[in-house]
């Protein structure tokens, strides 16, 4: 249910003859609890997407092109969040098996797969893994040859050989010049050396070939959101001084699991966070966080499911990777609950605007939102009003830039013109949240009035010659 008031207030001109009214209807919407699958945040689905079968047990797959299952067309995911995000992980042997010709098919697939089961795609591209399967391009290591006693364990390549910034860099730049900007491309890792991709070592590198890696993603992508790996206070707080830049880990939910006297959770994370620099990077760029081992083995170790997601609320994570593998069924009260927060959830708190307007006048409205989550969204998405009639739908797009509404409050009142030839009568007055590519709804409301094709009711409104 939604609260409506309606108060007349009478205007003074010059004249005490010249007076009028002017009807205003105030609107308090009503929160609702229920768990929102929203652009950008919540779970995703790791080498899968919306209606796959989840991995096996413990273990999961990463770093080689996906194996695609056949489809039935029901996107539900057993044992696991539905979701609004996927992410493909693979390593640049497979994207330039040949120097300079590249498989695209691979990356134009997974966005093309992510699309259609209502999904956009996190992207990393790592240098190598740790197998000999799975190692740099064959091209490059026939050039490079063997290489032996490197100074970082989990480095597979000389990242300090010119040849390394050179190939690595030009395909990073070939990528972004295909992909920035692509509506259904959410974010690219900015991964430049280690296993896997992780980062290992990049504290040891010179600080020429250090920006030169890091240059080849800021030069690529300009629109598309790019994540750093939280690695060292060098590498982390030059991308910082460059671009907006959100970041990632790996290995969230540590507890001990490699020695009883360290954890990322206690002895990392919360440390890194501050000294490398990034502690408010999340109000600009997302924090997207990844899990260590999967949950269940967060469950067998007996870790406190609770404490690591109220830490991971605290660093303000929009969205978490648990490798598609299952939530444990003792553990979804904790999910939903973390759901609810992750990301930003809006919620809107009061709305006032004039009960009668005039075509080519004004609609002026005032607006008071809570932003629940524990950080914004990060895409120009519109505030919009509809002006709803049986006949024809009119579009009253506000100038609000969402991506500044920070959790808490905040206010956004102001003005937008009515057009012209604009038919006379009585209208539903409805505001959604849309992208900036199709006229609909794309983000839901932590409040009721929602109808089906996406809008909310916020009342009624006239259009005439008053």
């Amino acid at each position: 249910m939604r609260t409506i008031y309606r108060l007349t207030f009478i205007l003074m001109l010059l004249s005490p003859m010249a007076a009028f009214s002017q009807e205003t209807v105030t609107v308090r919407p009503e929160e609702i609890d229920d768990v929102l699958v929203n652009p950008g945040i919540g779970f995703m689905t790791f080498q899968r997407f919306n209606g796959d079968k989840l991995n096996e047990g413990k273990r999961w797959t990463e770093g080689y092109p996906i194996v695609y299952q056949d489809f039935d067309g029901d996107l539900t995911n057993e044992n696991h969040p539905m979701t609004s995000l996927a992410y493909f992980r693979i390593y640049w042997k497979f994207v330039e098996p040949v120097k300079d010709e590249y498989r695209w098919d691979l990356i134009d697939t997974a966005l093309k797969t992510a699309e259609s089961r209502g999904q956009t795609l996190l992207l990393r591209i790592a240098p190598y893994g740790t197998g000999a399967d799975n190692d740099v391009p064959d091209w490059y290591r026939e050039m490079m040859g063997k290489e032996e006693n490197l100074p970082v364990k989990k480095w597979r390549t000389n990242p300090e050989d010119v040849r390394y910034v050179e190939h690595f860099g030009d395909m990073i730049r070939d990528l972004g010049l295909r992909y920035d900007g692509h509506p259904a491309l959410e974010s690219v890792d900015l991964s430049i050396v280690g296993a896997w991709g992780e980062g290992a070592g990049s504290a040891q590198l010179s600080q020429q070939t250090r920006e030169l890696l890091v240059d080849s993603y800021l030069d690529a992508f300009k629109k598309t959101h790019l994540v750093m790996l939280l690695t060292d206070e060098k590498t982390n707080k030059y991308g910082l001084s460059k671009r907006d830049v959100g970041w990632r880990v790996d290995c969230l939910g540590d507890m001990g699991g490699f020695s009883p006297t360290w954890c990322h959770m206690c002895d990392y994370y919360p440390q890194a966070i501050i000294n490398f620099g990034m502690k408010d990077a999340w109000k600009k760029a997302p924090v997207t966080l990844e899990v260590c081992w999967v949950m269940q083995h967060w469950k067998d170790k007996g870790w406190d499911v609770d404490y690591i997601i109220d830490q991971s609320l605290k660093w303000h994570i929009s969205s978490f990777n648990g490798k598609s593998s299952a939530v444990p069924d003792e553990w979804w009260p904790q999910v939903n609950r973390w759901l609810k927060r992750m990301g930003y959830r809006f919620v809107l708190r009061k709305l006032t605007y004039p009960a009668k307007v005039k075509p080519a006048g004004d609609f002026t409205f005032t607006s008071w939102w809570e932003n629940k989550g524990v950080a914004p969204c990060y895409r120009p998405f519109r505030l919009v009003f509809r002006l709803h009639h049986s006949e024809k739908d009119v579009l009253l797009v506000t100038g609000a830039d969402l991506r500044s509404w920070l959790p808490g409050d905040n206010l956004y009142d102001a003005t937008v013109s009515i057009p012209a030839d604009i038919a006379q009568g009585q209208y539903d007055l409805q505001i959604g949240v849309l992208d900036d590519r199709v006229d609909t709804p794309k983000v839901k409301l932590a409040i009721e009035g929602r109808q089906p094709d996406g809008w909310y009711d916020m009342g009624k409104i006239e259009v005439g010659d008053f």
